[in-house]
């Protein structure tokens, strides 16, 4: 089967649904979500992910499975997505959504298991047919989890077809498909993401994640440890959420680092510091090797031949730098947490997580654990970032029961971080707007009264 032949099945299955009422549609996700997060089905396919891939681990993977298909499901019963899902009367508008068609689904190999449902979910609440590329080094899991979505479509009477995964993971394909689906969802690396960007097809991409957590003078440490310690083991740092560093006030930073190490952080010492960056970067570039990548604390310390204690869950380098010469300054993708220190004022923090996303992550995250809500403003409209977090584990930013930001697992940066939208791409993403404009009370437009100030302060 060619590419072309997978679009067009997509394509006759998309419009068997696409007059489908909200009622079916609701019938359609739930099923597919119910296919992938039962328990059976979850415990398999984290189990195959870690077995093929290597990446993450077993239990969290499950977690990880279970909790955004239900987040994602959850969050779709509070979004309308099907027929007229916006009215404002007092301006004569009506919004109509209708699918975009076929969508072709990118899928990296750290997250062939829960990322295609998420996508699928999205894709199909809107009444669109959806096409994965996997990753050749876990197509085997991607494969598994489409077969799953794929029965529960035939269970309610749509079409297989409305989920596909293509039947072989070659750059040539994935570039094939791009170009004849009609939008582009990308999760991965770079070059992925500049890649749909550049296929000429409208895309929704991710960037580059280097979250940054503030720990100021007013926080509460022992809940600020847990959340940075937790956010930086799940699934080994397979998330581009997991924190990359850490900069914390001169006032708390020797109880936060004592925290982290009975949390599990192991501090390196100046020379194994040296160690461990020369395994993570081998050829001295910015891009972490394959084989620390979302591995366990134990394996990357034995590359490194550091000796770290066997309740060792993640490692701390303290830094001070940043940029190419300073690459823990970077995204690590790995239980590797970069710890800064700052005095003084809360601007002082602000100009840190700006040097650090301004080398690596412009656009993407950054939290902050205070009791202040004037640091939170400082952070807030001093970074370049689309999510700030606030007293919360920073993987919290793609959804959480705790916040409102919607369930996802592509994080878009603005043009910040190259992407279109800074928003978590979720749902309404996936479908066109139908403008319906009525007549109103006509509205005055008086250019004295607009031009008044001006007027004023300039002269006619």
């Amino acid at each position: 089967m060619d590419v072309a032949e997978v679009v067009a099945r997509a394509r006759a299955a998309q419009a068997a649904v696409e007059n489908w009422d909200a009622d079916k549609v609701e019938e359609l996700t739930t099923a597919v979500a119910y296919a992938v997060a039962r328990k059976d089905r979850s415990e398999e396919l984290a189990r195959l992910a870690v077995d093929e891939a290597g990446f993450g681990n077993y239990a969290d993977k499950v977690t990880k499975i279970q909790r955004r298909v239900l987040g994602v499901l959850s969050d779709l019963r509070a979004t309308k997505t099907v027929g007229i899902v916006e009215e404002d009367p007092a301006r004569g508008l009506v919004k109509i959504a209708k699918p975009v068609g076929v969508v072709a689904g990118l899928v990296p190999t750290t997250g062939p298991d829960a990322t295609p449902p998420v996508k699928a979910l999205c894709a199909l609440a809107g009444r669109n047919a959806i096409v994965f590329a996997a990753h050749p080094r876990s197509k085997r899991t991607t494969d598994a989890v489409v077969g799953y979505m794929r029965e529960a479509c035939e269970q309610v009477g749509a079409p297989a077809d409305l989920v596909q995964v293509l039947p072989e993971a070659k750059i040539a394909h994935t570039q094939e498909l791009m170009k004849a689906a009609d939008l582009i969802v990308a999760t991965g690396g770079a070059g992925m993401v500049k890649a749909a960007y550049s296929s000429g097809t409208p895309a929704f991409g991710v960037g580059v994640g280097n979250a940054v957590h503030v720990v100021d003078e007013t926080a509460d440490v022992a809940d600020a440890a847990t959340a940075i310690a937790v956010a930086k083991t799940f699934d080994y740092a397979t998330s581009c959420l997991a924190d990359n560093s850490v900069v914390a006030h001169d006032d708390v930073y020797d109880d936060l680092l004592e925290r982290l190490q009975g949390l599990g952080g192991y501090v390196c010492t100046p020379e194994e510091k040296a160690r461990l960056q020369a395994v993570m970067w081998p050829d001295g570039g910015e891009i972490p090797s394959p084989t620390v990548i979302a591995k366990s604390a134990g394996v990357i310390a034995g590359l490194a031949g550091v000796e770290v204690p066997e309740t060792t869950s993640f490692l701390v380098v303290l830094e001070d730098g940043v940029g190419h010469d300073h690459p823990f300054s970077g995204e690590k993708l790995s239980v590797v947490l970069a710890l800064y220190r700052y005095s003084g004022g809360i601007e002082n923090a602000v100009a840190q997580v700006n040097a650090i996303t301004g080398y690596q992550g412009l656009g993407h995250t950054c939290g902050i654990h205070t009791a202040d809500d004037a640091h939170v403003d400082a952070l807030a409209f001093g970074t370049k970032t689309a999510r700030v977090l606030v007293n919360q584990n920073l993987n919290e930013g793609a959804g959480s029961p705790r916040n409102g930001l919607p369930f996802t697992l592509s994080l878009s940066c603005g043009t910040w971080g190259g992407t279109i939208t800074t928003e978590n791409v979720n749902a309404r993403h996936f479908v066109n707007l139908t403008w319906v404009s009525r007549v109103i009370a006509p509205k005055t437009v008086d250019a004295e009264s607009l031009f008044a100030r001006h007027f004023e302060r300039y002269g006619r």
